[in-house]
């Protein structure tokens, strides 16, 4: 059985964060990564010949798996595996493994032997055998290396997650950059200066169509080492990564030269106020300030973009992440921005949520640098995305919407409202070169104004109705329906408030609005099923979905009252949640239905069989499609089963006080009650008839409680038998329908059929909110006031309370 992909994944860090201890999670990172790394290419390359990577005699994963257990396994896995594979590859140094026989970190003694030995254990985990990774360009594992970065990076804390930049922010980089349009080669280059460990870099790369040639540098030593091990893992293995500080010891030059590139991607530190130490920015060697003037010594951020202007082509693309304040501080930075905006290099500004990065909450921008077009440039392109994201623990995150609509947005240049718009280099010069993005687009929503005269008079101003036009130009007639006049430019509410959502939703404009949403969504169903039935072994996952999506965007184009980025922020969630993993079984074993045993070990590693399960082709499936009767016959005993206990309970509650029936039972249970009913036959005293005739009610209840549960535990067997026996009869075309039409297309018509509701939600909502805001004139206020005044003043008379 093929462990899911996101299983691996939550498992791998569950184990490894479980071994964490008191380590920090910064320095306990790099024990776990190097340790997937080494066995990614002990899979991968131990014995071939002519390998990117060279793995020597008795320095493999299986060769550290035999040092488990051993008194000085730190030491042996210091001087027999990780200190050889560096010295067998140039792009390895010592430096990128970390200590494994360091106390301070790891514990001493059997602490350590402990540790290390679980830890090896770990990633013997079979679902993780990189030998046959058959979905070549879905890499399981440089995902899966990603996903443990983004943990750590979030565990770190403030100042250390910064070697990882969210990948939703990379992939956004990668897709504007116009890398995927280029005509790109082994020639094209790509260059990070501050590459952290090589996220960013790795996301640009695969935008492009071709391989293309890597670079980055970073300042931090293991950092750097997990940069070449993120390249290798990638499959990218002749990326340079280099370390040393960018700004005062660039390593890419030509002889004297700075190196150009045609692509450079960056998230430097934000606002560094050492960047000048041990470099005199006035006699830079590299005239990266020279024709556009110093940072100030305590902000870094312009030295850092001024590195990459320097460090483009003539014909190059840049993007870096910069905080808000480069696009309105003054002083130097002013002037170097006024600079780089007279130049023409700045292409464009993209404004991004608060709290995205690990480090820091300040919000932060994209700033896109173009030397290309930079002369016939007529002003900047710019994006306020501020407001387009979902909350994930204590970051914020941007979805998967809110990539693509920026990236759609800014490729094509699209101008929407209180989102996107061209500036002018006339505007943008009016404004002194402040480039802040709140001058040039106001993203705020429209104030809700208060309307007096509705207030004093009653009423329901038209302004409000009618700024619902985007619903009234659908449902013309629904307007109508909800509102009569009730003096010039105010009406009032046609129906109680308590039918607005009725009559919204079974209005036959709505009515007729939602059978042709739902004509829409079963065009594209139709179209994508033959589609997802094509899918063979061998498949590409990532491409499937890409496909998919485009052309579910495609489809509700310009769909009224709907929005695209929503319906497709619905496949995109299905994928993440179920799709993908489905998916990942098609592309290993083809369109394979075959059930396997849940085995658990309790405690003691006792194993417990508790039952079957097939990922692909859940037993719900099974039973819908081919066992409805038995399912409907269970479904029965459940609703009887119900009913009896409701009844018994009613009985307990009703008759459990002091003076109850069930008060001399110490526990209500049939043998007690039996018990009791004996012990009352026997008493001489007269015992109540009513008594007796309720615990002989709840006993034939309980009696029929047990015939139920034991004819429907029978029954949920005989079942559970037929569903188990189906597996093997099914063909592949029984297979494809149950996981392509009841299951993905069944799944997102219902998900997407929730727009609907959300529509008429939406509008229900605001109707009455104006319909209750308006409902009290001030007049009626008063005279309910001078009403309720007047009875509190009589009830205090009757008290003896007067006062003139």
């Amino acid at each position: 059985m093929a462990l899911k992909k996101s299983e691996l994944y939550s498992s791998l860090w569950a184990s490894c964060d479980e071994l964490r201890g008191g380590m920090d999670a910064s320095q306990y990172k790099d024990y776990v990564l190097v340790l997937l790394f080494i066995k990614y290419i002990s899979d991968k390359y131990a014995g071939v010949h002519y390998a990117p990577i060279k793995i020597p005699k008795g320095a493999s994963f299986q060769d550290m798996v035999a040092l488990k257990g051993k008194p000085d396994i730190g030491d042996q896995i210091n001087k027999k595996i990780t200190a050889p594979l560096a010295k067998a590859n140039r792009q390895l140094s010592q430096s990128d493994f970390p200590d494994f026989n360091d106390a301070a970190k790891l514990g001493s003694g059997k602490e350590m032997v402990d540790r290390l030995t679980n830890l090896i254990a770990i990633f013997e985990n079979k679902a993780l055998d990189f030998s046959k990774n058959r979905a070549e360009g879905d890499d399981i594992l440089g995902d899966a290396y990603e996903y443990l970065m983004r943990h750590f990076a979030t565990e770190s804390g403030k100042s250390k997650g910064q070697f990882y930049t969210p990948a939703e922010v990379s992939r956004v980089i990668a897709q504007i950059l116009g890398i995927r349009q280029a005509k790109t080669s082994s020639d094209t280059t790509v260059y990070d200066p501050t590459c952290g460990s090589g996220s960013l870099l790795l996301k640009v790369v695969d935008e492009a169509r071709t391989p293309v040639t890597l670079s980055g540098q970073e300042k931090d030593a293991a950092t750097s080492g997990l940069a070449r091990m993120n390249m290798i893992l990638h499959n990218n293995p002749t990326a340079l990564i280099v370390q040393g500080n960018t700004l005062t010891d660039p390593k890419f030059k030509d002889g004297d030269s700075l190196k150009t590139f045609d692509y450079v991607v960056a998230n430097p530190p934000f606002s560094d106020k050492r960047w000048s130490t041990g470099l005199n920015p006035l006699n830079d060697p590299h005239e990266r300030f020279k024709p556009f003037g110093v940072p100030p010594g305590k902000q870094g951020d312009y030295a850092y973009l001024l590195h990459i202007v320097r460090s483009l082509k003539s014909t190059g693309t840049g993007a870096c992440i910069l905080p808000h304040g480069v696009l309105f501080r003054g002083n130097a930075e002013a002037d170097i921005r006024r600079n780089l905006v007279r130049k023409g290099y700045i292409k464009g500004i993209i404004g991004l949520p608060a709290n995205l990065f690990y480090g820091t909450g300040i919000p932060a921008c994209i700033v896109v640098i173009d030397k290309k077009d930079a002369r016939a440039r007529k002003g900047i392109f710019m994006i306020d995305a501020s407001a387009g994201y979902m909350k994930d623990g204590n970051k914020n995150r941007l979805r998967a919407m809110d990539i693509h609509k920026i990236v759609d947005v800014f490729n094509r240049q699209l101008e929407i409202p209180k989102y996107s718009r061209m500036v002018s280099f006339t505007e943008i010069e009016k404004n002194e070169f402040n480039l802040n993005l709140p001058r040039y687009i106001d993203s705020q929503q429209a104030e809700d104004l208060q309307d007096i005269a509705g207030h004093l008079r009653g009423g329901i101003p038209n302004r409000d109705i009618d700024a619902l036009e985007k619903y009234w130009a659908v449902l013309p007639h629904l307007k109508s329906a909800l509102f009569d006049p009730l003096r010039e430019n105010y009406s009032q509410l046609s129906i109680l408030q308590a039918q607005l959502k009725q009559t919204i939703y079974e209005h036959p404009e709505f009515v007729a609005f939602t059978e042709r949403m739902n004509a829409v969504f079963a065009a594209w169903r139709d179209k994508s099923a033959g589609t997802l039935k094509a899918l063979k072994a061998g498949c590409h996952p990532k491409e499937v979905i890409a496909a998919l999506a485009e052309d579910i965007l495609a489809h509700y184009a310009s769909k009224p009252l709907i929005d695209k980025y929503d319906v497709y922020q619905h496949l995109m969630d299905y994928w993440a949640e179920t799709m993908q993993d489905d998916c990942y079984l098609i592309a290993a074993d083809g369109w394979k239905a075959e059930t396997y045993r849940i085995i658990e070990k309790d405690k003691k590693g006792k194993e417990k069989d508790k039952g079957w399960a097939c990922d692909l082709v859940p037993k719900a499936l099974i039973v819908a499609r081919y066992f409805a009767k038995e399912q409907e016959a269970i479904n029965q005993l459940q609703a009887e089963l119900e009913s009896v206990t409701a009844r018994m309970n009613e009985l307990e509650e009703e008759h459990g006080g002091e003076e109850g029936a069930f008060a001399e039972l110490e526990k209500i249970s049939k043998a007690n009650v039996v018990a009791r009913l004996e012990e009352l036959k026997s008493e001489n005293e007269e015992v109540p008839a009513e008594e007796k005739a309720m615990l002989e009610e709840w006993l034939k209840l309980a009696n029929e409680e047990s015939e139920i549960k034991k004819k429907l535990k029978e029954t949920e067997a005989g079942l559970d038998a037929k569903a188990y026996a189906q597996y093997p009869k099914l063909s592949e075309k029984e297979i494809k329908t149950l996981v392509v039409d009841d299951k993905w297309l069944a799944a997102l018509e219902a998900a997407i059929h929730g727009e609907m509701d959300r529509i008429s939600q939406a509008l229900t909502q605001r109707v009455k909110e104006l319909a209750e805001r308006y409902a009290t004139p001030l007049p009626h206020m008063t005279c309910r006031v001078a009403e309720l005044e007047a009875k509190v003043n009589r009830h205090l008379e009757r008290m003896g309370f007067v006062w003139k």
